[in-house]
């Protein structure tokens, strides 16, 4: 395990995010990349309401979040068929890959903060 001071850890904050400006892909805000993380790292199923829920946010907020990973390919949304009002929120390839290189990013910028 990695120990971090204080400055080290904003630094390697700082960097990853810079780190992702640059590189041109889709720029997440805190709430997104949050909402994202969630679908990805907890297990499935994922709903709207259920994350709203988690996360102590409106449902609003989350359709606005998905809406705009949903346009980036991070996520997929399909109505559950067991019950039409529920929608259900889906990993996508593209989602997956770009969590991947971003944990490359973390790992590589936390390496680099100590020689």
């Amino acid at each position: 395990m990695i120990e971090l001071r204080p400055t080290e850890a904003l630094k390697l904050w700082h960097d990853v995010h810079l780190d992702l400006v640059r590189d041109g892909e889709t720029d997440l805000t805190a709430r997104q990349m949050t909402i994202l993380l969630t679908i990805y790292l907890d297990p499935p199923p994922h709903t709207v309401r259920g994350l709203a829920k988690k996360l102590a946010v409106t449902k609003p907020v989350i359709t606005r979040a998905l809406d705009t990973m949903g346009k980036a390919g991070l996520v997929t949304r399909r109505r559950d068929e067991a019950d039409k009002r529920n929608v259900i929120i889906q990993r996508t390839v593209n989602g997956s890959l770009y969590l991947d290189r971003l944990s490359d990013q973390v790992i590589a910028r936390a390496r680099s903060l100590r020689p």
